[in-house]
């Protein structure tokens, strides 16, 4: 376990105003969260118990917390623990980096600007890489309470897993007897996998199945749990219509699907429907996920640049350098929108493809 610095209770207190409403910015499963302004000026998000823990004076889950963060390796895609302090009443309060540009949960479900496909790919890939992390860990990791609300993104929109209040490492001698708070099953209604219903069905392909969950939520926008929904929850309304090849059905309908990325969503859809399966066995681990994720991902990346290389070589060659500008400008829109429609500039682009072609001819 690393060396966790202790801080001032009473720096903490004047970071946040006496943790005044206006500094509150989430809450989490166990407590709520401020952001502060340490002496050095540092910006920091800082994570006491919610009141009724504070009563019970129970601090198992913030314990469990800095337990796990604090002998975790540095990861890119983890939330780092910064430190801890306590109060005179001995609850425990953690220090943790600011993750500024919130929740996955508060770009899918509240921001008008939906994210972009590529950005959702990239997304799924930084939380995919986040719980392989702690699977691959010895002894392994499960999360147990992965959901969008507990991705959050830095400065610069990369995805970090918070909250590690519910995570417990799983070892080979374990005690399914124990009867307490972390030994039972744990999680979140929505996101929760239906097969962790004993202690002894602890699994990381319980993890998987949240992250499939969070996986159709990014590509659908759609809440997890939605009572306007004759399938109310997201496996039961996605997976019937992923099965049907329905997929812009199941796309965010706010940002249009480019032609030259309905194969990767399409696929990245099948893997998600994996995730959910009700056979555990059937599921896919972390890294097969990564893996089936990139594969499809580098195909697109590479699909269209290859054409345009191509093209534009050819355009060089029979038509000189002023056509060779406008091809620029063409091939500043990769991909066509829709099955025989294509973008203004890309059309001027397969026009000037038409031209080359008769000059070769």
């Amino acid at each position: 376990m690393n060396m966790i610095k202790e801080f001032d209770y009473k720096e903490l207190e004047e970071a946040t105003q006496g943790f005044s409403p206006t500094h509150l910015i989430g809450k989490g499963s166990h407590g709520l969260v401020y952001k502060g302004a340490l002496q050095d000026g540092k910006l920091v998000a800082i994570k006491k118990p919610s009141p009724g823990l504070q009563i019970l004076r129970d601090n198992t889950k913030i314990d469990n917390e800095i337990s796990m963060l604090s002998s975790l390796p540095e990861n890119p895609n983890i939330i780092s623990l910064l430190g801890a302090s306590h109060d005179s009443a001995m609850n425990k309060v953690l220090v943790m980096e600011l993750m500024p540009n919130g929740s996955l949960h508060d770009l899918l479900h509240v921001s008008t600007m939906p994210p972009t496909w590529p950005q959702r790919l990239e997304m799924a890939m930084q939380i995919a890489r986040a719980v392989q992390f702690l699977h691959e860990e010895k002894p392994l990791v499960v999360h147990r309470d992965i959901k969008s609300a507990n991705i959050l993104f830095d400065s610069e929109w990369n995805a970090k897993l918070a909250d590690f209040g519910l995570a417990v490492r799983k070892n080979e001698n374990i005690d399914h007897s124990r009867v307490d708070s972390l030994s039972q099953p744990a999680g979140t209604i929505g996101y929760l996998d239906p097969c962790y219903t004993t202690p002894c069905k602890l699994s990381t392909k319980n993890d998987v199945f949240s992250f499939g969950v969070v996986l159709l939520e990014v590509i659908s926008t759609s809440k997890v749990i939605d009572l306007s929904r004759t399938r109310t929850h997201i496996v039961e309304w996605a997976i019937p219509l992923i099965k049907k090849d329905r997929i812009k059905e199941v796309c965010d309908s706010r940002t249009e699907l480019p032609m030259c990325m309905e194969g990767t969503i399409r696929h990245i859809l099948r893997v998600a429907a994996r995730c959910v399966s009700s056979r555990e066995d059937l599921r896919p681990s972390m890294q097969q996920i990564i893996i089936d994720i990139d594969k499809h991902r580098s195909i697109d990346r590479v699909r269209v640049p290859i054409w345009s290389s191509l093209l534009e070589s050819v355009v060089l060659i029979r038509r000189g350098r002023r056509s060779a500008s406008r091809f620029r400008g063409a091939n500043s829109v990769k991909c066509a929108t829709h099955k025989g429609e294509v973008g203004g500039e890309f059309a001027r682009g397969k026009v000037l493809l038409r031209d080359v072609l008769a000059e070769i001819c």
